[in-house]
């Protein structure tokens, strides 16, 4: 097995907090409202929601995957942190054993944000990821956390 690792910086104008509720605390609920042809639905299956926590992703009629499993594995409220891993699914492609990420929301000098994102693609055997395939993951995620923050800036009362 390998490990394929890349990571990514994305900025916003929204406060940390504000973002971090929107986009780690409240995905479950939001993601799917105001991208519905990404993220059909997410459920907890297992757990509380914290470390641990087993989620069913299921995805919308606009993407070429069905559904994954999500385990929470860490959460830092405090510092705005935020880990999990998809576990099963589609997306793993018959070639990944699961897919590690590491969110962590930070404050810009100018009050917004910065997500760092960093990602660790656990391959089965002599499994390849090609660029192209990184640059799509970054793209949708890059594509998710904008979706927050112009729902955010459309409604400027939510999540305080």
């Amino acid at each position: 097995m390998g490990v394929i690792a890349y990571d990514m910086e994305i900025t916003s104008s929204i406060a940390p907090a504000k973002m971090f509720k929107a986009f780690v605390l409240d995905s479950d609920d939001l993601i799917p409202k105001i991208l519905p042809q990404v993220i059909k639905s997410a459920e907890i299956i297992e757990g509380e929601g914290g470390a641990g926590t087993i989620k069913l992703i299921t995805f919308g009629k606009g993407s070429q995957f069905k559904s994954v499993k999500h385990r929470v594995d860490g959460i830092d409220r405090e510092n705005f942190t935020y880990s999990y891993s998809i576990i099963e699914g589609d997306t793993l492609m018959g070639m990944l054993e699961s897919i590690s990420y590491e969110i962590k929301i930070q404050t810009t000098p100018n009050g917004g944000s910065i997500c760092k994102n960093s990602s660790k693609n656990h391959t089965k055997g002599d499994a390849q990821i090609t660029e192209d395939q990184i640059k799509d993951g970054k793209d949708k995620a890059a594509g998710m956390f904008k979706a927050v923050e112009a729902y955010l800036l459309a409604n400027p009362d939510a999540y305080n």
